[in-house]
């Protein structure tokens, strides 16, 4: 194949795995793909999932880093010396504890082992107390700095600061070695190009006005004065920042040497800032004004952009909203579902309990044929019990699950809220089931986009990408049929690390903005799922049970 002089990377770091994408930003050509799980993560270290703890070894994102770039590169020969730019992006907010060196403490001997020391993953929960106290001081400052992350005050256990504040009260070692926080994404993309010192780091605008209380409103990030107050365990942190922050397709830096021979790559490689990876997912899905993108995955974020209004106009309930984001020059607004696919995957792992606790131990089967079975049954059940699901009418889905199984992020935050599933009889079966669960995570997403309309903000197109979107033809047609409008699947898996080849490409100046990037990029459509008007009738109605359901936390 012949390569154009203008190929760029984009990196993606997922909960689970990174992958890289080689492009040829000139042709939109995708060249070759490489993605590779976490070693650690994947053993199951460092987590306890019972207590909501999730965290990441640094070692971990470098030892991925490393092999899935090389690995791109060795595809295509001919390829490293073409290479302009590269950009990352990381599930978001994942930050880390760092010294006066900028080194996690994670990479230093005496903290090595200990989680605290380590990436916090999006999905940690062992901050909501704290959270709820950032919340609560918050609304009695004279200033509310959360009005703009969380949709008007409700400011998450998912994002940066409640999590410094977690580690910072938990661990006196750790606190007494740290002296700042970095987002993941922000340390990958300054530590390829040299830049360690917290106070030198250029941080992004996307993590810093979504997830660390960043706005121009208020002149950028709170005063020290105001984390001093709410608890002197921050005190200083917020002065390690530097006041800059740099959108997606600002340049930081180009590669070290170290880091251009580590990579297989040259010291003329351009480096963006780095990014949210859902922000990421929405740029390479075609976001653009009226057009919401809906990332579904193990959970799912919501995308949209719109132009910037002079009232600066607030979306309550949401997970955020921030200048110059996702596409600069226009208004970022983001939501999401706590689960969507690790609500089936749950579901799925309770069925396959006889299997994994009684018939994996019985004596009267050899252990290859129960192995056999067990992979058999586990690689089938979803695609089965989705067959059986499809034939059960619309009508007959008596049954209604909410969507809270892991809290709720939007609308309105509460990660103390539960799932339920009600209406259960006699003669439901694992099916019907089934198709309360999918009918829930239906139910989380139009809540989500009657949220944005209901605010004034108009929605047209529905653009859907991430592994359900391809994989699930079940639960995209029940998701289009409970909107009620199209969904149009965008033909790539990899939103994210095509999204962040795209902000690469802008950095590289192949292209002079983002959108004529996502133009010339941009993958295409795959699949367009239309609603059953039918359907939607009875969903129309199931719908608002699903709501009323929001009323039961009042009586516990």
């Amino acid at each position: 194949m012949e390569l154009s002089d203008n190929l760029v990377i984009g990196i993606d770091y997922g909960s689970d795995s990174a992958r890289a994408m080689l492009m040829d930003a000139e042709t939109g050509n995708e060249l070759a793909l490489s993605v590779k799980e976490y070693p650690r993560w994947k053993q199951g270290l460092y987590c306890d999932a019972v207590n909501y703890q999730f965290r990441q070894h640094p070692l971990d994102y470098i030892e991925v880093l490393e092999f899935i770039v090389n690995d791109v590169i060795n595809k295509v020969p001919g390829s490293k010396n073409k290479v302009k730019a590269l950009s990352i992006d990381v599930t978001c907010s994942t930050p880390i504890v760092v010294d006066k060196e900028g080194t996690p403490l994670a990479l230093r001997n005496d903290f090595s082992e200990n989680p605290n020391g380590m990436f916090i993953l999006w999905k940690d929960h062992t901050g909501i107390k704290d959270c709820d106290d950032i919340n609560e001081f918050s609304k009695k400052w004279h200033i509310d700095y959360t009005r703009y992350a969380g949709g008007g005050g409700n400011y998450s256990a998912e994002h940066f600061w409640a999590k410094c504040l977690h580690v910072f009260r938990t661990d006196a070692q750790v606190k007494e070695v740290g002296h700042s926080f970095v987002d993941a994404c922000d340390w990958l993309s300054n530590v390829i190009v040299g830049i360690n010192k917290p106070e030198e780091l250029k941080r992004n605008i996307c993590t810093a006005g979504f997830k660390v209380l960043w706005n121009k409103e208020w002149g950028g990030y709170p005063p020290n004065e105001f984390f001093k107050s709410l608890d002197p365990a921050l005190d200083g942190i917020v002065d390690t920042f530097s006041k800059d922050v740099y959108t997606c397709v600002e340049t930081i830096g180009t590669l070290t040497e170290e880091w251009a021979e580590r990579l297989g790559l040259t010291t003329h490689v351009k480096v963006t800032a780095g990014n949210i990876d859902a922000h990421a997912g929405g740029i390479g899905a075609g976001v653009k004004n009226k057009a919401i993108v809906q990332i579904i995955g193990t959970s799912t974020c919501d995308i949209i952009v719109g132009p910037k209004k002079s009232d600066n106009q607030l979306i309550p309930g949401i997970s955020g909203q921030a200048d110059d984001s996702v596409i600069p020059g226009m208004v970022g607004y983001e939501a999401g579902q706590s689960v969507y696919g690790d609500y089936y995957a749950w579901f799925k792992k309770v069925l396959m309990w006889p299997l994994r606790e009684i018939f994996a131990k019985t004596e009267s089967i050899d252990e290859a044929t129960k192995q056999k079975v067990i992979q058999e049954v586990y690689d089938k059940m979803i695609p089965e019990l989705a067959r059986q699901a499809k034939a059960i009418p619309a009508k007959d889905s008596h049954i209604i699950a909410t969507d809270w199984i892991n809290g709720r992020r939007t609308p309105d935050v509460d990660y103390t809220l539960k799932g339920t599933i009600t209406g259960i009889t006699l003669s439901s079966s694992a099916p019907l089931l089934y198709k309360s669960i999918v009918e829930a995570t239906a139910y989380g997403s139009r809540a989500i986009v009657e949220q944005f309309i209901t605010n004034g903000i108009e929605i047209e197109e529905i653009i859907a990408v991430g592994g359900i979107s391809q994989k699930s033809p079940y639960v995209m047609q029940v998701l289009s049929d409970v909107l009620g409008m199209p969904i149009k699947v965008i033909a790539t898996r990899e939103a994210c690390a095509l999204g962040v080849a795209m902000c690469a490409a802008v950095a590289a100046g192949i292209y002079n903005r983002l959108e004529d990037a996502q133009e010339k990029m941009g993958m295409g459509i795959s699949t367009i799922y239309y609603p059953d008007e039918e359907n939607h009738k009875h969903y129309n109605n199931e719908y608002k049970k699903y709501r009323q359901l929001e009323k039961v936390k009042e009586l516990t």
